[in-house]
This record gives structure tokens, sequence and C-alpha cells, in this order.
């Protein structure tokens, strides 16, 4: 069989008719961490290794698994050391997604179909050079080129978003970059430099936030200006969903602890997060922006490492806490208010994916529509995309799914969505060739078209 050829992963015929109904879709990417100063400022990046593996901390892991000294990783090497070292090391990736990806990012905005490797890693090296230096490898041309409609960037509340306005502002660009809502920030007191992020808060909303009152009102009129800059989500990342019920009194003394800068207790700290993930998810309400959760990460494993290179570089990984309780009465819990905002959860842990799917189902209604999300990170591969399709089917409607994000810093890294497509349109196709659902292309169409690119821009209600 031919290496990743136009009929790679689609084993059936009816597969293959369907990624033909639906490969041409735009992409909605409405998770992603795409820098909009890059975008906006559009310059061209030096060579492949700046483009391809700075800040890709799922290339770095395995780099450090095949024993590649950090320099050639995180640290000061030359991008030309970097690369080779990453050509030493994807073979040995068989079965990885990131040989995959890889491979298709290759042939899709090079034009290059031969295998990366030590043998073929100089020949690549030159082509890619000589390539990014033309005209369609900037970040607006890679966009472009990628048919993407419009994306949302990860953003702090005190970010200007500066480069949002002037996106928007730019009529040469007409892809949309939305701003998307990411508290984290809110949520640790007990972190080394959240004061100076509440000052910052204070500063940029003009309200005083030496009260939880303060904080809540603070955090809401960023929100208020998010959504004035067509913010249509927010995004949250908890290793389990807090909740821990307080009054406003014990509130307030909790948050006179955060204020004068001293720790909080795990109690504390799960009942403060409650609160303000509760008030949260009624902004959210009112705006109409959706709400979404990343549940099940644990992150920052290695201290050493921490203190060395920082966060988000590829020390994370799957936690094993139970959600399922937590879950259901935090969102009973916001119900109650009848402030519920459209919701998409996504887990980590594989475990979770019935728990949460079965959970989400109990709040449904005409009003709110809850999505379980695309296969999350550890499980962005064929087997975590395939369960994730299978667990949605058997306990919810796959055809109402809203697809695929990149959750990547890559502007390369958009054939993750033509991947997802073709697993997709093999599971459909599996079940047509089974005899489990009948051949009648008309709903079919409307199906993977769907899952593909429309039931996102419907759900998040953006206009194109």
């Amino acid at each position: 069989m031919e290496f990743m050829g136009q009929n790679f992963l689609l084993h059936s015929e009816t597969a293959r008719q369907l990624f033909n109904i639906c490969r041409s879709e735009p992409i909605f990417d409405f998770h992603c961490h795409l820098s909009p100063k890059e975008i906006y400022e559009d310059k061209h990046f030096d060579n492949i290794a700046s483009l391809w593996l700075s800040g890709d901390h799922y290339k770095w892991r395995v780099m450090r698994a095949c024993g590649i000294e950090e320099r050639f990783i995180t640290g000061d090497a030359p991008d030309y050391d970097k690369f080779k070292a990453w050509a030493r090391v994807l073979p040995y990736c068989i079965g990885n997604p990131l040989y995959h990806w890889t491979h298709l990012e290759l042939q899709r905005y090079f034009g290059i179909t031969k295998p990366l490797s030590p043998k073929t890693a100089d020949d690549i090296w030159k082509s890619t050079s000589r390539q990014i230096k033309g005209p369609n490898f900037s970040p607006r041309a890679i966009i472009r080129k990628s048919n993407v409609a419009a994306l949302c960037t990860t953003d702090d509340p005190v970010d200007s978003l500066e480069y949002h306005q002037k996106l928007a502002a730019d009529p040469s660009f007409q892809v949309k970059v939305l701003p998307a809502f990411r508290p984290d920030m809110a949520f640790k007191p007990n972190a080394i430099g959240f004061t100076a992020w509440l000052q910052k808060l204070a500063d940029v909303s003009e309200t005083s936030v030496d009260t939880f009152d303060g904080l809540k009102k603070a955090l809401s009129k960023r929100i208020d200006f998010f959504a004035q800059m067509g913010c249509v989500a927010s995004d949250h990342s908890f290793a389990s969903v807090p909740f821990r019920p307080a009054d406003n009194n014990e509130l307030e003394r909790i948050y006179d602890k955060v204020y004068h800068k001293k720790n909080l207790d795990s109690c504390e700290l799960e009942k403060y997060q409650t609160a303000l993930l509760t008030y949260l998810a009624g902004e959210y309400s009112r705006h109409n922006i959706v709400m979404e959760l990343h549940i099940g990460a644990l992150r920052d494993n290695s201290e050493k490492m921490l203190q060395q290179i920082g966060p988000n570089t590829g020390f994370d990984s799957i936690n094993d806490r139970q959600l399922a309780e937590s879950l259901g009465l935090f969102l009973s819990h916001v119900e109650a208010t009848d402030s519920l905002p459209k919701m998409v959860f996504y887990t980590l842990n594989r475990k979770d994916n019935d728990p949460v799917i079965t959970m989400a189902y109990n709040f449904q209604s005409a009003k709110v529509n809850m999505q379980f999300g695309s296969a999350w990170w550890f499980n962005d591969n064929i087997t975590g995309m395939q369960r994730q399709l299978r667990d949605l089917a058997n306990n919810g409607v796959l055809g109402n799914f809203i697809g695929m994000v990149t959750d990547s810093r890559s502007f390369l890294s958009y054939p993750r969505h033509e991947y997802f497509r073709r697993i997709l349109c093999n599971f459909l196709g599996g079940l047509v060739e089974r005899g489990e659902y009948p051949a009648d292309f008309d709903i079919l169409s409307k199906i993977v078209n769907g899952i593909a690119y429309q039931n996102s821009i419907k759900y998040f209600g953006v206009k194109i």
C-alpha cells in the first residue's frame, strides 16, 4: 500500500466517497494557541525548525524519550541541528500521530512526499528553506492556504486584544481571528505571579479588586470587552471540576486572605474556585459565549524542569481523578439559577468519556446544548479519535458533533483537520459497509459536512 497516499486511513469505498464530500469544507478552529501578534505582523519564519519545532511540546516529549539533549530541544543549539535531531527521532515514532502529522505537513505545504529521516534530512532542509523564503509561508498565507474561515485564539482577561482589533480592521485579511476568554490565573490565587496579575486586572478594568465582589465585577467588565471584540468562546482547564459551595460571607473572608497574599488551604481554594466558576458561567450565558472545559490534565510534573524552562514544555500527563459527581453537582448548581451556558467538555482520561457524555446529556434542553469535544491532547491520535467518535455515537448524537480543533501553537497544524476528517469518514464508512447505517448519501453528506465545519459555525454563532 502507498505510504500516506490519497486513500490514507480510508479503508472502504464509502469512506473514500465521504471524504471526497467533506475534504474541501472550510475550517473553523475554535480552540488554538496561535499568536494574534504573529498573524497581524505576518513575518516570515527563518526555516522549518523555527516554524515547526518552536513551542511544540508534543515533539519535545518524544525527543527527550529518545535521549536528545535539551539544548537541541528548547536550548540554544542552531535551528539546523534541532531539525537534524528531530529527523533522527521521527523514524522511531511508528504509530505516533506525530509521524503522520509531520508527513501531512510536508506533503500539503511543501509538496514533499519522501519520509523524513537522517538520510533525507539535508534534502528536505534545503527544499523547505528555499520555499519558506517565498510568499506562501507567512502566517497569513499559511492560514489562507489551509482554507481557514475563522479561528479563536486563547487570551488572558488582562490582554489588550490590540492585535485582534488591528486584524478586524484590516480589509486585506478576511479570516476571522476571534479572542477566547481564558482566565486561568484567576483560579490560581496561590500561584507565583497572581498578585501582579490581579493588579493588571484592576488596571485594565478600572475596578477595585480588594473584595471578591470587586474581582467578579472586574472579570465581568473584561468579558463585556471580549464580547465586543467578537468573543464566542471561553476556556477553562481543571484536573477535576471543583464543587464546594460557600456563602457570600465566607467567600469574602477567603478572598481577604487571597488579597493579602495568604495561601488558601485545599478546602478554601475549592470554595473560591467553585464560586468563581459559577459566576463566570452565568456571565457566559448572558453573552451567549460558549464555555469550554478541558478536564483531566496533571500539569508541570517535573518541578526541576518547571523552574528551568517554565510551563507548557512537555511535562504534563493524564490525571486519574474522579470527576463525574463534582461535574454533575456543578452543572445542577448553575442550572438552578437558570444561567447554564452552552458548554463543550474535553476529557483527557479516556475512562471519563462515557461519564462526561452521559452527565452532559442530563442538562440538554432547547435552550442549552452540551457538546462532548474532540479527542484532546494525548488522545489526538487514531485510537483516541476512534474511541471518542464511538463513545459519542453510543451515548450521544454524533451527527450534531462540532468536530475538530488544532489546540496548537504551530501555523502548520491544520492538516490535523484532514487527519480527523479521514478518521471520521472511515468510522462512518465502516458503519455503512457493515450494514449498520443505510448508504443514504443525502443525509451522510449533511453529517460529514456538519461535523467538518457547519455544526461548529452554527453552534458558536459565527457569521462568515
